[in-house]
């Protein structure tokens, strides 16, 4: 869901980087306090950052001035928080729009909301309210991962209506043109980024289940319980 560079007129590519910047600001100060805390959780932190980058550029053509892709930030919510999430899909929007002509720094604040931001956030909150809920942990982090890929998309389809908004129905109408033409690539990519990431963490609470209950992802008696249904 890259918007291409010089893709969005103003002021709205001036307006997403406004709402952006003080997520990204809160982020930094929040990944300076994790790297200060728990510096031997970096190489993870470092693991969530690749997922993004590797996931993000496995791009299809969807329409005129974007793209569909997998977003890989649902696990980097559910480990970290949104706010850190954020931080990391900058960098690799950043990397991309800057060596891999994917994306484009005018459109980098639009690109970070849509990727960083609005994903992440419903990633983490679908997280915490099945885990309070009951729910399966694996079907949790299914959900909140593949819905992370999904909202990142419906975002982007709101960016593109809301700058080039129907003659005839206005934003609603070229909302609903663009989230029809997204959704025939992103829905099944959602659906398989759920599933990978859902295998990731199962592998962690096999071989580094500890790592979770240190980023206060899941309890002790959380992570017992898992472990207990999965040998």
């Amino acid at each position: 869901m890259h918007i291409m560079e010089g893709f969005l007129p103003g002021p709205w590519w001036q307006i997403w980087f406004a709402i952006s910047i003080p997520v990204i600001l809160y982020g930094i100060h929040k990944l300076n306090k994790l790297m200060e805390d728990k510096r031997d959780l970096l190489p993870l932190l470092a693991v969530s950052g690749a997922y993004i980058f590797v996931l993000s550029s496995l791009k299809l053509p969807s329409v005129t001035g974007s793209c569909s892709h997998p977003t890989g930030t649902g696990m980097a919510a559910i480990l970290f928080g949104p706010a850190i999430s954020a931080v990391l899909s900058m960098i690799v929007l950043m990397y991309q729009a800057l060596f891999l002509a994917h994306g484009g720094l005018t459109t980098l604040g639009a690109n970070v909301f849509s990727m960083g931001i609005a994903g992440p956030v419903i990633a983490y909150l679908i997280y915490k309210i099945g885990m309070k809920a009951g729910l399966n942990f694996y079907f949790t982090v299914f959900l909140a991962t593949a819905m992370a890929d999904i909202v990142t998309y419906l975002v982007t389809s709101l960016e593109l209506a809301l700058a080039f908004p129907a003659q005839v129905g206005g934003v609603i109408a070229s909302f609903q043109a663009f989230a029809a033409i997204f959704a025939l690539t992103q829905l099944p990519l959602a659906i398989m980024e759920g599933a990978i990431t859902a295998l990731i963490f199962k592998y962690v609470i096999q071989v580094k289940g500890d790592v979770l209950v240190k980023l206060d992802v899941i309890g002790e008696a959380g992570l017992r319980k898992i472990k207990g249904l999965t040998t």
